[in-house]
């Protein structure tokens, strides 16, 4: 058999083995990898590399790459039109450079700071519907050989099947995100309940701003129903075809916030088995919502104020910058004034985030709502245990109406749940009810200090009770309150009540 026939056979047994990698491997890391590495094979080149197209940069990146210098050159860059892969980039065509040195295009500086000395090049476009995306290139053909048109016709089979991967995998991590978001909206009630005057000047202005691209803050009180705004903004916008992506900042320690949000690469730390997908990427042409924003670090604070003004991040442990497209909405239920007095917030992120600002109203101050809200969450969780027409008597009506609701909307829902689940599945009444009291007397409420001294000693009051109501168990009374394990654990240490936890949970 002649080497020609030869290679020709073989390059096929490979690409049937590619074609079913790329309907297989997710990973679109490890599948590029794969591609590069059995096409450097078949080229029996030195070196190749996988570049990524940037438009609104106007810049290529190495995405993947072989050869002895794999790991070096992926810190550079190269600008669109320049050098060989630049070059084709820009023209959408494939080249066959037989001595780089005698090409005007060549551009040697990478090669030069690397200590790689590049001979020739083959160079081919990867496409998605007509489009570039980036290139893709084979280096140096082994033992001095040239390389042939045969050898740039090879190549471009494998740009396409580069670019086919990269558009299933893409396709396979949006289906898989919106699997997951799917399952979470399903356990996600996202409609606003009421008729207040309050609510209802709330939602007409959400709808407002629901049109724009504008960042949204919102702010209110823990329970008031922020993270449902949000929910009904991005409904209500020209992005409601891709999913809200949100996420906690209280829920999460510094190292794994930054994680979360901007994901990493394989190798980045130890444990770190392969890359992973942040939030704001997969946010990309949609909307993030970032939930108890005031509890983000300074350092933190930092690295999203650069996204938002760039629209471009890294990966920990990554040198690629992602370009997104993401509408940003965050919320806080803390005096985010005084916290940027108190040093605690930055200004400038706080303006960047604060285009429009949406209040949520407490429930003490929306109580003509609490009817409907409660025989909303009756009918919620009455089907949930098989009932049906269960009632309230007037007795728990008035008793919840004298409340004043400091968990809010979600302290209801939870009473409501568990005067269904504990009641006797006919009529809710009052001692079906979990809450504290009923009225607080004018003799009760305190004098002679600030709003926010009152306000810290509610606080803590409030979460001795729940402690000792579970025995000390964080964790039972978080999920009583309506609030993330976290930040109870952070409120005991900021309120000194530390020795009213019976036992580690």
């Amino acid at each position: 058999m002649n080497p020609v026939t030869e290679k020709k056979e073989l390059s096929i047994d490979h690409l049937k083995d590619i074609s079913s990698w790329v309907s297989s491997v997710h990973d679109l890391n490890q599948l590029l990898e794969l591609i590069l590495e059995s096409g450097t094979r078949i080229m029996r080149a030195k070196a190749s590399s996988l570049l990524f197209l940037d438009l609104k940069k106007k810049k290529l990146y190495f995405k993947v790459a072989t050869g002895l210098k794999k790991d070096e050159i992926k810190q550079f860059e190269i600008k669109l039109g320049q050098g060989i892969a630049g070059y084709v980039a820009e023209t959408g065509e494939p080249l066959l450079i037989g001595d780089v040195a005698k090409d005007k295009r060549w551009y040697r500086t990478i090669s030069d700071k690397i200590g790689f000395k590049t001979r020739s090049i083959v160079c081919a476009p990867m496409k998605v519907g007509g489009e570039v995306i980036g290139v893709i290139e084979f280096i140096n053909k082994a033992e001095g050989e040239n390389f042939q048109q045969s050898d740039l016709e090879l190549l471009t089979v494998f740009a396409d099947l580069a670019a086919l991967a990269i558009v299933n995998a893409r396709k396979f991590q949006l289906v898989e995100r919106e699997n997951k978001d799917l399952k979470q909206e399903l356990h996600f009630n996202h409609e606003i309940i009421g008729k207040s005057q309050s609510i209802r000047s709330v939602v007409a202005d959400a709808l407002q701003v629901a049109d724009s691209q504008a960042s949204t803050l919102i702010l209110g009180e823990s329970g008031t129903g922020k993270e449902l705004m949000a929910r009904l903004i991005h409904q209500a916008s020209p992005r409601k075809e891709r999913h809200l992506v949100t996420l906690n900042c209280a829920a999460l320690p510094e190292t794994l916030l930054e994680d979360e949000l901007f994901g990493h690469e394989k190798g980045a730390f130890t444990g770190a088995t392969g890359q992973k997908i942040g939030k704001f990427e997969l946010a990309d042409e949609s909307t993030i919502f970032l939930d108890e924003i005031a509890e983000m670090s300074q350092t933190m604070q930092a690295k999203l104020l650069r996204v938002l003004q760039d629209g471009v991040f890294y990966r920990v442990g990554g040198n690629v910058p992602i370009s997104v497209d993401i509408r940003v909405m965050a919320a806080t239920n803390q005096n985010i004034v005084e916290e940027i007095k108190n040093g605690n917030f930055r200004k400038d992120l706080y303006y960047r985030l604060n285009v429009v600002e949406i209040h949520m109203p407490p429930l003490r101050e929306r109580k003509e709502d609490i009817a409907l809200l409660t025989r909303h969450f009756v009918d919620l969780f009455q089907a949930g245990k098989g009932y049906a027409n269960l009632t309230i008597s007037r007795e728990a009506m008035d008793k919840m109406m004298q409340y004043d609701w400091p968990g809010n909307v979600r302290e209801l829902k939870n009473a409501i749940e568990r005067a269904v689940v504990m009641g006797n599945g006919k009529e809710i009444f009052p001692e079906d009810l979990p809450i504290l009291y009923a009225e607080m007397p004018v003799k009760d409420i305190p004098v002679g200090m600030t709003l926010q001294e009152a306000v810290d000693e509610f606080k803590k009051r409030f979460i001795v009770a729940n402690l000792k109501n579970t025995g000390g168990n964080q964790s039972k009374a978080a999920t009583i309150m309506g609030i993330q394990r976290t930040y109870l654990s952070r409120l005991v240490s900021k309120y000194g009540i530390k020795k009213l936890i019976g036992r580690p949970d």
